[in-house]
C-alpha cells in the first residue's frame, strides 16, 4: 500500500495531465469527466470505486489493482489491463470505448461488458466465464485460449471466435451470430 489513501471523495472535471495524479489507494471514490489519458497509475488501488466520462486512453496500469470498478461512458484506448495486479480484479463496463485493449490473461468471470465498442481488442487467454457482451461490437476482437463457458454473446455483434482454439461449454450465441463461429472456414451464409 502507498502513502496516500483517499476515501469516497469525488473528482470531477480534473484533467490529470494538468494536475500531478497521485499514486496511491482509492476507495470509494468517484472519477466524473476527468482526464487521464496517458496518466501512470502503475501500483495503484482502485476499490469500489466508478469512473464516468473519463478519458483514460493509453494510461499506464502496471501493478494495479482494480477491485469492483465501473467504467461509464469511457474513452479506455489501448490499456494493458494484463498489466494489473490479477488478484481480486472486477470491473464492469457501460457505455465505453475499448478500442485495442488488451485483457491477455485477466481473470474477467462475470464482468458486464453493455454497449460497449470493442475493436481490436485482446481476450486471448482471459477467463470470460459468465461475462456478458451486451450490445457490443468486438469488431476484429481476438478470442484465442480463452474461456468462454457461460458467457452470454446474444446480443454482440461483429465477433469471429473459433470453437476449436476455446472453451466454449454453453456459451450462449444469438441465430444471427453463429456466422461469427464459422468464419475460420471462409464459408458465405446468407439469409
Amino acid at each position: 500500500m502507498r502513502d496516500n489513501y483517499t476515501e469516497g471523495k469525488t473528482f470531477e472535471k480534473t484533467d490529470f495531465t494538468a494536475e500531478k495524479f497521485i499514486q496511491g489507494e482509492y476507495e470509494d471514490c468517484n472519477f466524473i469527466s476527468c482526464n487521464l489519458s496517458g496518466i501512470n497509475l502503475s501500483n495503484s488501488r482502485f476499490t469500489d470505486c466508478t469512473f464516468q466520462d473519463c478519458n483514460m486512453g493509453n494510461a499506464k496500469l502496471g501493478g494495479t489493482t482494480i477491485n469492483n470498478i465501473t467504467f461509464k461512458g469511457c474513452k479506455v484506448l489501448g490499456l494493458h489491463f494484463g498489466d494489473c495486479d490479477s488478484f481480486l480484479f472486477s470491473a464492469n463496463f457501460y457505455d465505453c470505448i475499448l478500442n485495442y485493449c488488451s485483457f491477455f490473461k485477466v481473470p474477467l468471470k462475470a464482468t458486464t461488458f453493455k454497449n460497449c465498442q470493442i475493436h481490436e481488442a485482446d481476450f486471448s487467454q482471459a477467463d470470460l466465464t459468465s461475462a456478458t457482451f451486451d450490445n457490443c461490437d468486438l469488431t476484429k476482437t481476438l478470442f484465442d485460449k480463452s474461456i468462454l463457458e457461460k458467457t452470454d454473446f446474444r446480443s454482440a455483434y461483429n465477433y469471429s471466435i473459433n470453437p476449436e482454439n476455446n472453451r466454449m461449454k454453453k456459451a450462449k450465441f444469438s441465430v444471427q451470430g453463429v456466422a461469427g463461429l464459422l468464419d475460420k472456414y471462409g464459408i458465405e451464409i446468407s439469409q
